[in-house]
């Protein structure tokens, strides 16, 4: 057997949903900056799950279907009040009520194509209410139910906020959400795929992939670059602040990839909305320290900014708190999870690698008396 440590290069399987082929990013065969500069998050949907672009029709029908399963079960949303708020992370929240979401879907345990396909709507439709629910409850709000004349992304500003957002706000975070929708098998894509090919339901494929994606090396890692700009503070501390980081070898979240050798594609598409968005918030410093770290890290380290780089900045500017930033990864990610857990049945093979042993051999049973 050959080890390959966190099963770089290794090919797991075959895939029709997305690929990465000398830095490019594709789902299905569509150049990520196509879809940034012209999808909505709908149309993604639709690609990512049935291999197409939507027509008018289908788009349409689509789109109402997710409207009208975005309402959350009261005893789901009345859990969260249940929570010890002030030590409870989202992510930690919103893998529970995944979970506990699945109690109350009545082909939760229906396990044909029709049925998982249905479920993946109620998800994709009702993870956006979770999170923004949480997060005005946690404050002493009251959710705020979702509408069905918004789209994906403006419902989900108005959910949060209460107030119907701008259309430069709608615009950023539709692209962001357009641009975290799939990454080929990604370590929560792989989990989720790895979860339903015990056969295991829907809602345990997506509540794995939620606990892999709030590590700090996966989704958590646009949170961490948010605490380090927080903690800079100003473009005349990027420097000293940067070079110390160095000078000790310690990691800067938001640089570098697995994948990527020459930069992550998706990473200039959010670089441009967070130079929009602070200079319309008053805030163009997050976009001028997120410049300067690239310059000093780029330069020592030849590491390009990954996507979780400017994404901080972009949500911060549209005044989403700082530890929702993994859960609204999540939110988009569901939409290629659901893809792949979908793929994963039509074709499925249990999936069991093996493991090179390296502890002792040959030891014999001593009995408890004569152990030293």
């Amino acid at each position: 057997m050959t080890v390959t440590r966190g099963l770089e290069g290794v090919v797991a399987t075959t895939s029709t949903i997305s690929s990465i082929i000398d830095d490019t990013l594709t789902y299905v065969g569509y150049n990520i900056d196509d879809l940034a500069e012209h999808a909505t998050f709908e149309e993604v949907i639709y690609l990512l799950w049935h291999r197409k672009l939507p027509n008018k029709e289908e788009l349409a029908t689509l789109t109402r279907q997710l409207a009208e399963n975005a309402s959350v079960p009261k005893e789901v949303l009345d859990h969260f009040k249940m929570y010890p708020i002030e030590k409870v992370h989202p992510m930690a929240a919103l893998r529970t009520a995944i979970s506990l979401l699945g109690l109350y879907d009545e082909e939760a345990e229906v396990m044909n194509a029709e049925a998982n396909y249905r479920k993946a709507i109620r998800l994709q439709a009702k993870v956006s209410t979770i999170v923004a629910a949480f997060s005005r409850i946690r404050k002493g709000l009251e959710p705020v139910e979702p509408r069905q004349d918004l789209s994906f992304a403006a419902n989900f500003l108005y959910m949060l906020t209460g107030q119907e957002p701008n259309d430069i706000a709608v615009e950023a975070f539709n692209k962001a959400l357009v641009l975290h929708a799939d990454h080929e098998l990604n370590a929560s894509t792989f989990t989720a795929r790895v979860c339903v090919a015990t056969l295991s339901d829907v809602y345990s494929g997506i509540t794995a992939a939620i606990g892999a994606l709030k590590g700090p090396l996966h989704g958590g890692a646009n949170e961490a670059v948010m605490k380090m700009l927080t903690e800079i503070g100003s473009v005349e501390n990027v420097e000293p602040y940067i070079q110390n980081k160095l000078k000790n070898k310690e990691k800067i979240m938001g640089f570098g990839h697995r994948v990527y050798r020459n930069g992550d594609p998706r990473a200039k598409h959010l670089k441009k909305m967070s130079e929009k968005l602070t200079k319309l918030t008053g805030e163009p410093h997050w976009y001028e320290m997120s410049v300067k770290i690239e310059e000093i890290v780029t330069s020592a380290k030849s590491l390009p900014p990954n996507v979780d780089f400017y994404s901080a900045s972009v949500y911060h500017s549209l005044g989403i708190d700082h530890d929702l930033f993994t859960p609204i990864f999540a939110i988009s990610r569901m939409s290629g999870w659901l893809a792949h857990i979908l793929e994963q049945y039509e074709n499925n093979r249990l999936i069991r690698p093996r493991a090179e042993y390296t502890g002792p051999t040959r030891q014999t049973y001593v009995p408890i008396e004569q152990r030293g």
